[in-house]
């Protein structure tokens, strides 16, 4: 039996997310982002979908890659200004019942302690709807914000995760028993201090020694989400993520991904079908193919260049103001997002540009890039699906909100009458809606159980 795909609604605390200069067109609301009835509204929406979750993007620092300076990312709003994305989520949750939220995060300047709580107290209000994608960032501009001269190299970004995860799954996993709180009015005991229990961790980089603040929420853990596909990320990925954000070209570099994800997982004494895999796509779908293809095209004219350059540049590392619009994108080694710059130079089928990469198409997509009527964009969405072994797709937020609209009103009733999406909700939290087999925690096979107090 095929299986059912899963879907995202990716989305940003900011006004232009993945692609720049969108929120000028004439119909987009993103200029209502600091407004609680955007985000409430963008919520009901994705839930009207049956959408898994709402996945928040979030960059810390400011893109500032090209041309050595952050004007073009600021002129042109190209993720700034950026707003913190765990303010919005009350407003999301409150106004559904069902979908799931992934926030980014970004652990490197974060103190677990005050870490653990602040997503405890979010599983807490939301009844354990709650995911965290984590990031170890990437930005100089981050660094130096944060007091720091300069950004830990690649590897070792995701050596001090490890130990930021150990600490963590201390705190949310073994500080406090099942059955610490009484909550007995009669007797006046809250929780019985016997079963919370102080977290000693001394590691490399990060140090605990302290009890948990937060009573055990719905999930105690939330649902890990991690985007890594570099050599080391792919690693970190196998240990720790339930789900995993892709990007790529072409079917044959997901294909690859995919495969050594999930390889690494078995290798870490997890099955394959823990990792539940998300790949970033675009999709202008209208009732039929002649409106989706003008729909593209007015959203094309809308895109700008520069802010488009300004945000390649930061994932890349590479500053593309050096480079002529129809030249050939070389490999740079870079400290930035290494799977974005083989993607785009080593693994490419053919030469790069950086017009390519501006153009509002499947290259600067980085990923399916699909217009069509309903029927279309199912077939190639379940083609990606099936061809690569991609669980569903993150996707990318265009014009707000006629592009989710669309994609709830006219892309899920298709998947749902070829029996490949979901027609209800699974009850319970967001990881038993993700893994229907398992319950509200983490399973004993993932690495952060081993934490639990015994």
């Amino acid at each position: 039996m095929a299986k059912e795909i899963r879907l995202n609604a990716f989305h940003m605390n900011t006004p232009s997310h993945s692609w720049a200069g969108l929120w000028q067109h004439p119909r987009d609301r993103s200029l209502d982002y600091t407004t609680p009835g955007y985000w409430a509204d963008l919520a009901r929406t994705a839930e009207r979908g049956l959408f898994d979750g709402v996945f928040l993007a979030d960059v810390f620092g400011t893109y500032d890659v090209y041309g050595g300076s952050r004007d073009a990312a600021i002129a042109t709003g190209a993720q700034s200004p950026s707003n913190d994305p765990f303010m919005v989520v009350p407003f999301m949750a409150q106004a559904t019942s069902h979908i799931g939220f992934g926030i980014t995060a970004t652990l490197t300047y974060e103190q677990p302690y005050q870490f653990a709580r602040r997503f405890s107290t979010l599983d807490h209000l939301t009844g354990g709807r709650i995911g965290w994608n984590i990031v170890t960032g990437y930005l100089k501009s981050a660094a130096t914000g944060m007091g720091q001269s300069t950004v830990r190299s690649h590897d070792e970004r995701y050596d001090a995760g490890d130990d930021f995860m150990a600490a963590v799954y201390k705190l949310w996993e073994g500080s406090w028993e099942p059955g610490a709180v009484l909550r007995d009015k009669a007797l006046g005991r809250f929780t019985d201090p016997a079963r919370v229990h102080t977290v000693s961790h001394h590691g490399p980089y990060y140090q605990v020694e302290a009890a948990h603040l937060s009573e055990p929420s719905p999930q105690r853990t939330p649902v890990l989400y991690q985007a890594g596909s570099s050599g080391r990320g792919r690693d970190f990925a196998a240990r720790h993520a339930e789900c995993v954000f892709l990007n790529g070209q072409t079917k044959a570099i997901v294909r690859d991904a995919v495969a050594a994800i999930r390889r690494r997982a078995v290798a870490f004494g997890r099955r394959a079908e823990d990792i539940v895999i998300f790949l970033g796509a675009t999709v202008v779908i209208a009732p039929t193919a002649a409106e989706a293809r003008d729909l593209a095209a007015d959203y094309a004219a809308h895109i700008d260049p520069i802010g488009q350059l300004a945000l390649v540049s930061g994932w890349s590392g590479i500053d593309f103001a050096k480079y002529r619009l129809d030249e050939a994108i070389r490999h740079e080694k870079s400290n930035s997002i290494q799977s974005f710059v083989e993607n785009i130079t080593t693994k490419a089928a053919a030469p790069i540009t950086p017009r390519d990469l501006i153009g509002f198409n499947g290259i600067g997509a980085r990923g399916p890039f699909v217009v069509g009527d309903p029927a279309a964009v199912a077939d190639e969405l379940l083609s990606w699906v099936d061809e690569t072994g991609v669980d569903g797709f993150n996707l990318a937020r265009l014009v707000v909100p006629e592009s989710l609209n669309a994609l709830v009103d006219l892309l899920v009733p298709e998947l749902q009458n070829r029996g490949r999406f979901k027609t209800a909700y699974g009850e319970g939290p967001l990881r038993r809606k993700l893994f229907p087999g398992d319950g509200p925690h983490l399973p004993e096979r993932h690495a952060g159980a081993a934490f639990r107090h015994r």
